[in-house]
C-alpha cells in the first residue's frame, strides 16, 4: 500500500517541483513589484493616487498621450487595412520583398525610429536643409507633436499591415462572391462583407496599437522636447526628482487606461457565439 501511495504522489511532487521555479520567478519579478507599485503612493497620502486628475500638468500630459495614441491608432488602422488587404488580394513580382520592407521597422527599437525622424525633420535634417536652400529658413518638426505622430505611425504601421494581410487571406471569399453575384457594388461589399469580417481584427489590433502608443518610451524620449507624454513625465519624476510615490501613481493611471482599452477590446471583440 505504501509503495502504491508513493507512486501515486510522485507525479504531483514532480509537478510541484517543476512549477516552483516559475512561481518564485512570478512572485519576485511580477507580483511583488506590482504590489509595491500599488501601495507606494499611499506613503505620501491617498490624494497621491489622484494626482493625474488634480494636477493640471499631469492631466495635460495624460491628455496629450491619449490624444496622440488615438490619432496614431486611427491613422494606422486606415493605412494598415488598405495596404494589408491590397497585399493579401493581389499577386505581383516583388510582393514578398515589399512586405519585408514594410515590416522592417519591427526590428528597430524606438530610439532608432526617433533618430530617423530627426534625420528627416530635425535641426540638421533633410527638410531643414531644403527649407534653408529654398526659403532661407530651417524648417523642423521632429521635436513636437508632428514628429511624435510620424514616429509612432512608422513604428505601428508594420503591425497593422501584417495583421490585416493575415486576416484578409483568411476571409471567407464565398460571402464576397455571393454579394457580387447579387449585384452589390464594391462599396456595398466593403460595407456589408469586409467590415463585419474584419471587425474583430480591427478591434484587437486597434487596442494593441493604442496600448503600444500609450507606453512608448524610446521614441518619446528621443523626440518629446516640446510635447510631453506620460511615459516621459513618469521618467522625470523618478529619475530627476526621485519622487517615487508620484511616479507610481502616474504609472497606475497609465496602466488603468491601457488595461481598460484592452479589456474592452476583449469583451466586445469576443465571438458572439462564445458569449
Amino acid at each position: 500500500m505504501k509503495s502504491s501511495s508513493a507512486n501515486a504522489w510522485n507525479p504531483r511532487w514532480r509537478l510541484l517541483a517543476c512549477a516552483a521555479p516559475a512561481a518564485v520567478f512570478f512572485a519576485a519579478f511580477w507580483l511583488l513589484p506590482v504590489v509595491r507599485l500599488l501601495t507606494l503612493p499611499a506613503s505620501k497620502g491617498w490624494a497621491t493616487y489622484f494626482a493625474v486628475l488634480t494636477d493640471s500638468r499631469y492631466l495635460q500630459s495624460m491628455a496629450n498621450t491619449v490624444a496622440l495614441s488615438v490619432a496614431v491608432t486611427l491613422a494606422t488602422l486606415v493605412l494598415g487595412a488598405a495596404v494589408g488587404i491590397y497585399l493579401a488580394r493581389h499577386t505581383f513580382a516583388g510582393k514578398r520583398m515589399l512586405l519585408s520592407l514594410l515590416t522592417l521597422p519591427l526590428s528597430f527599437p524606438g530610439v532608432i525610429i526617433g533618430f530617423f525622424v530627426i534625420l528627416l525633420g530635425g535641426r540638421q535634417g533633410l527638410v531643414a536643409d531644403i527649407g534653408d536652400s529654398l526659403f532661407g529658413e530651417r524648417i523642423t518638426f521632429a521635436y513636437g507633436l508632428l514628429g511624435l505622430f510620424l514616429a509612432y505611425l512608422y513604428f505601428s504601421l508594420p503591425r497593422a499591415i501584417a495583421t490585416y494581410a493575415a486576416a484578409a487571406e483568411a476571409m471567407n471569399m464565398q460571402l464576397e462572391e455571393a454579394a457580387r453575384s447579387l449585384g452589390a457594388s464594391r462599396l456595398r461589399v466593403a460595407r456589408d462583407v469586409w467590415l463585419p469580417e474584419l471587425a474583430p481584427t480591427t478591434l484587437a489590433c486597434g487596442a494593441i496599437l493604442f496600448a503600444t502608443s500609450m507606453g512608448a518610451f524610446g521614441t518619446a524620449f528621443t523626440l518629446a522636447s516640446k510635447f510631453e507624454v506620460i511615459p516621459i513625465t513618469i521618467y522625470n519624476e523618478f529619475t530627476n526628482y526621485a519622487n517615487f510615490a508620484l511616479a507610481a501613481s502616474l504609472s497606475i493611471a497609465l496602466g488603468l487606461v491601457t488595461w481598460l482599452v484592452l479589456f474592452a477590446a476583449r469583451r466586445f471583440g469576443a465571438n458572439p457565439v462564445a458569449r
